[in-house]
């Protein structure tokens, strides 16, 4: 596992998502490249997948790509494939990542599932607790069990971890959890999402995330028949 960049900007603010309940972090951080016009300065290569690439209207998406916001010094992690087994990794490249960019703030969002017809969110944070509250109104999170990057982020004691949880209510891709993140990082980060919009882009993004991962499935599974006809 290697983390690449192009740029290093300083003093940044990093957003992770990574796919799990609902996609919704894999939607929002797909929002947000796209609203922001976020640049990719950087990519984390992952020998331990298979090299299977993901194109989209004539550009190859990246497994785990590091994209910047100018504007807002803005890091967003965006990624499309599977980590099953890697969250350790990761979430060690990810603290490399915020050492060499002195990132002040990660801040991890994932989907979470509910067990009543509410969709509330959520947050908890190590270091921004009171601003966290000041700036989004949200409430901590009492109870729950935290997985995947996110979990082994929020371990490390070193980094400054905010972690913002949307409720979903099915494991298909869930675009309203996704627009209450992004509304949530809008009143957090300042970022001026205009919230009208918001749940159509997110259900276009839904489909076009939904249609690259069933694309990444087909081709794991396609890799998998060749390799036992070799076998047999």
């Amino acid at each position: 596992m290697e983390l690449q960049l192009q740029k290093k900007p300083q003093n940044v603010t990093i957003i992770e998502g990574f796919p799990g309940f609902g996609l919704v972090a894999t939607i929002a951080t797909e929002f947000l490249i796209n609203h922001l016009d976020a640049e990719q300065i950087g990519k984390i290569v992952i020998e331990e997948v298979p090299p299977i690439v993901a194109v989209h209207s004539g550009q190859v998406v990246e497994p785990v790509g590091v994209f910047y916001s100018k504007k807002y010094n803005l890091i967003i992690l965006h990624a499309l494939t599977s980590i099953n087994g890697l969250e350790w990794g990761l979430a060690k490249k990810i603290g490399e990542l915020s050492s060499i960019l002195k990132a002040k703030e990660i801040i991890c969002i994932e989907g979470i599932g509910s067990m009543t017809e509410t969709s509330n969110t959520f947050f908890i944070s190590n270091k921004n607790e009171d601003r966290f509250i000041k700036k989004t109104g949200l409430s901590k999170l009492k109870d729950g069990i935290i997985m995947g990057v996110t979990g082994a982020l929020t371990l490390n004691k070193k980094l400054p971890i905010s972690c913002i949880f949307a409720e979903t209510h099915s494991n298909l891709p869930d675009s309203r959890a996704a627009a209450k993140i992004i509304t949530t990082l809008d009143n957090y980060l300042d970022l001026k999402v205009d919230p009208k919009p918001l749940i159509k882009k997110a259900e276009e993004f839904e489909v076009k995330i939904k249609g690259l991962l069933e694309k990444s499935k087909n081709a794991s599974e396609m890799k998998e028949k060749k390799e036992l006809t070799y076998l047999g």
